[in-house]
C-alpha cells in the first residue's frame, strides 16, 4: 500500500486482547504498522471475495459448448415475436 495515499475514510475495529497482540506481533514481523498490516490484508481478502462472487469460471468443454452457442444464429420464438411486434408498434424512429 502505497503510504502517501491519500486517505479519506477511518475503520475502527474492536478486538479481544490476545488479537491485539497477535496482529502486533504479525504487524512487526511484516515491518508495518498494526493498520497497515490489517489494511493490507484485509484487501487482499476482499479482493479475493469479491473476485468469486462476481467471476465465472468454465472448465474448457464447457466454454467451448458456451461459445457455440454465442456463434450460432438464434432463432425467435414466438414470444420474441410477439415483443418484437409491440416494439414496432409502440417505438417510432
Amino acid at each position: 500500500m502505497d503510504a502517501t495515499a491519500n486517505k479519506e475514510s477511518r475503520l475502527n475495529i474492536r478486538c479481544n486482547t490476545h488479537a491485539r497482540a497477535l496482529l502486533d506481533r504479525a504487524a512487526s514481523y511484516a515491518h508495518q504498522s498494526v493498520s497497515e498490516f490489517v489494511l493490507s490484508h484485509a484487501l487482499a481478502s476482499a479482493e479475493k471475495v469479491v473476485q468469486q462472487q462476481e467471476s465465472i469460471t468454465l472448465q474448457p468443454e464447457d466454454f467451448a459448448a458456451f461459445l457455440a452457442i454465442l456463434d450460432a444464429p438464434a432463432t425467435p420464438n414466438a414470444a420474441l415475436q410477439e415483443a418484437l411486434r409491440q416494439h414496432d408498434a409502440r417505438v417510432v424512429l
